[in-house]
């Protein structure tokens, strides 16, 4: 018996409450001043062009164009799924998400998505190994395109 009246589940518990209250009402005003002095992602230089950076939210669009972008990633960030406890469990468990996802679409958007997370030391080739294996195992249940 531990020396301490709550136990990891309900510190995670907790974590995750946090987590999640951080995302139901996102500052406005926040969302703006973490734009300014940022670079837009699909604008970045190529990583050979050494010290070299993109162009900043701030500088590249004029007063409304900011504003719609801030509305926008404000509405992202107030909408987003919960995916709090999740987060927290992956980081306790010393877990990692992968870029890569499996996903099947319909013609009204995606019907399910899968997101991996993994020990940062498992191998390459047994990450790819496990998405793709997935990915193989669920596609003998879909349906075949005549």
């Amino acid at each position: 018996m531990s020396d301490r009246p709550y136990t990891d589940d309900d510190l995670r518990a907790e974590a995750a409450r946090q987590h999640a209250g951080l995302t139901e009402d996102p500052d406005f005003v926040g969302v703006g001043e973490q734009m300014q002095d940022t670079e837009i992602d699909s604008l970045l230089p190529p990583e050979e062009a050494d010290g070299a950076e993109g162009p900043h939210w701030d500088e590249l669009l004029d007063e409304d164009q900011f504003d719609e972008a801030q509305r926008k990633i404000h509405h992202l960030i107030s909408h987003a799924a919960d995916v709090s406890e999740w987060a927290i469990n992956l980081g306790a468990d010393g877990l990692e998400p992968l870029f890569e996802t499996l996903s099947a679409q319909t013609d009204n958007g995606p019907w399910f998505r899968l997101h991996f997370a993994v020990r940062p030391d498992m191998p390459d080739d047994m990450r790819r190994a496990l998405v793709e294996g997935i990915g193989m195992e669920i596609a003998k249940h879909f349906p075949q395109a005549t």
